[in-house]
């Protein structure tokens, strides 16, 4: 979807050509500034309030209720993430999904994901989740961290055709708010791709944390649905929905 001044949207880059820049989204919801002729980087705090001021470097962050808020941006998935995939696959973070992958069966995954990131068919993208240092923690000079995975792709749904999302956060940032971020950033992208109207998430009925990821990222709960993932697997799962807007 281009509107007429061709702003291209590029995975989480988003460039304009010379000129004034477009206001900043007015009202509540997460949204991103736009400086011309320079890329800029989608990244949401958890408040999903609109975007702060630009911090150093090009970058722009949202505003932030509190140094303890997070911001995240979204990098696409590439060959140097199997590390990051192998992490995603600790026995807590696998406890809902049947238990961790064989080795094999990760190599896939990891495939699948750069495979699905490099396509441009509009079928779906996988992220990089990375945490910014901001506020008092930004002062320090602390680094940038790869906190965990999201993406989102093709999915047919009760004869719909939809976009699903889904993510990992490793333990060490759990509780901070960086799915919830993460979750907000990718259902702009999904939106920006204009292919489909939904984006559905489906955590298991007993995963709090994830169910609570989706409320706070303003889907919509739609009810429990049963599934077996792997196959084999049976799992319950809540039907969580957001309107993307008409294609």
């Amino acid at each position: 979807m281009k509107p007429a001044a061709e702003r291209h949207v590029n995975a989480v880059v988003i460039r304009t050509p010379a000129g004034p820049a477009p206001a900043a989204p007015a009202g509540p919801g997460p949204g991103a500034l736009i400086r011309t002729g320079e890329p800029v980087l989608l990244a949401y705090g958890a408040s999903g309030r609109d975007p702060g001021p630009l911090v150093g470097g090009g970058r722009y962050r949202t505003a932030m209720d509190d140094d303890r808020t997070p911001a995240v941006r979204l990098e696409p998935w590439s060959e140097g993430d199997a590390e990051l995939l192998h992490a995603l696959n600790a026995p807590e973070l696998m406890t809902h999904l049947g238990g961790p992958e064989s080795e094999e069966a990760l190599a896939r995954r990891h495939r699948r994901y750069v495979d699905l990131t490099a396509d441009g068919t509009r079928a779906g993208r996988m992220f990089r989740i990375v945490l910014l240092p901001t506020g008092a923690v930004e002062a320090t000079g602390a680094a940038e961290a790869a906190a965990g995975a999201i993406g989102f792709w093709d999915h047919e749904w009760a004869g719909e055709q939809v976009y699903e999302t889904g993510w990992a956060v490793l333990p060490a940032f759990q509780g901070r708010g960086v799915a919830t971020a993460a979750a907000r950033a990718v259902a702009e992208l999904a939106r920006a791709e204009g292919l489909h109207r939904h984006l559905h998430a489906f955590p298991s009925v007993d995963h709090p944390a994830s169910n609570a990821v989706c409320r706070a990222a303003g889907f919509e709960l739609m009810g429990p649905q049963d599934f077996e993932y792997p196959p084999g697997h049976p799992i319950r799962s809540n039907d969580w929905r957001l309107d993307l807007g008409k294609p």
